[in-house]
């Protein structure tokens, strides 16, 4: 497709809001998903770290 301006660009022939919206949420997600697996894992290391008897013996 051809656009006459940056302007006709972005608001892609009326769907632009959608378009753009849906490209932000998608670049939200894909960076928030990776800090949230990087938590869990992090939680569930300490987690299995405290259930582990052997700590428990050399405390």
């Amino acid at each position: 497709m051809n656009w006459g301006s940056a302007s006709a660009f972005f608001e892609m022939g009326g769907y632009g809001l959608y378009v753009w919206g849906s490209y932000a949420a998608a670049a939200l997600l894909m960076t928030l998903e990776p800090w949230l697996v990087h938590r869990r894992h992090r939680r569930s290391l300490r987690d299995a770290a405290r259930m582990n008897p052997e700590n428990e013996a050399e405390s």
